[in-house]
């Protein structure tokens, strides 16, 4: 790996890294800020963080405030990018789709197969990597917004026992029902809709038998709300499985990153709470 940045940060650090992927095939960056309590020989639970679309490792660690929580709390944050990159790796016009727009899953479809294996990445090859190189424990916790908070969701929907809790800001919630969704799975996974399924967070809460605890937040003045993102399909698959799911709305906020700055410490100690922080 190669450290790109470092910056001292609420006692903690906050750094940079680049390494070879061997899930992607490609150079990947990631973010990570590791509390002080890990400059102390202890080992520390993380917090994993997707973001959305157009987004890199860098727009959470810079735009959310967590940070300053994470240091009280002594939750490590990883940031992954949101898709691979490079000159070899396919890509598109428009932001929705390629570049920035992995969407956390493996794709199936030739050109995106060859790099686009971001659900691999995130739930294997990533953690290993942070847990052979950091003073963190394995102990995780996910959490993410938009079609980051769509990954984080599934991945703790199909791994329950691989994570203590996951949240959401303004998630895509129903992928198979809104144009992103079927932007990116008609490319990724195929015409075929059946595996896509695999994919959708309502239908996956919807049969789900084991259960991790969620939090979501959503901004009623989310330009994205109606056609996009559809919590109210979460809901409802929620309570057809009695999953324990909450789900707050926020009168007069958006999609941005100020919605998620103003209730960023809310998840980091809802997380807390099921990490055993």
């Amino acid at each position: 790996m190669e450290n790109l940045s470092r910056n001292r940060m609420f006692g903690g650090w906050n750094k940079q890294y680049r390494h070879a992927s061997s899930s992607l095939n490609c150079d990947m960056r990631f973010a990570i800020y590791l509390p002080p309590q890990a400059s102390n020989g202890q080992k520390v639970p993380v917090l994993y963080w997707l973001s959305g679309l157009t987004c890199t490792d860098e727009n959470f660690m810079h735009k959310a405030g967590a940070q300053r929580i994470a240091a009280e709390l002594g939750i490590a944050i990883v940031a992954p990018d949101t898709s691979p990159r490079g000159d070899a790796v396919a890509d598109a016009e428009g932001y929705d789709l390629g570049k920035g727009a992995g969407f956390y899953v493996n794709a199936t479809q030739s050109p995106w197969s060859e790099h686009y294996q971001m659900y691999d990445y995130v739930m294997d090859e990533l953690p290993k990597l942070i847990e052979a190189t950091f003073p963190v424990s394995d102990l995780r916790s996910i959490s993410g917004h938009s079609m980051g908070g769509h990954g984080a969701l599934v991945m703790a929907l199909r791994n329950p026992q691989r994570f203590k809790s996951v949240s959401a800001f303004s998630p895509i919630s129903n992928p198979i029902n809104s144009p992103w969704g079927k932007k990116a799975f008609s490319a990724y996974l195929g015409k075929n809709t059946d595996s896509w399924a695999d994919y959708d967070a309502s239908l996956l809460m919807r049969q789900a038998s084991q259960f991790v605890p969620t939090l979501v937040d959503q901004g009623e003045a989310d330009e994205f709300l109606v056609e996009q993102l559809k919590p109210e399909a979460l809901e409802a698959a929620a309570k057809t499985s009695g999953y324990p799911l909450e789900l707050n709305r926020h009168e007069g906020y958006d999609h941005s990153y100020f919605f998620i700055a103003s209730f960023i410490e809310q998840h980091l100690r809802f997380h807390a709470q099921h990490l055993g922080a």
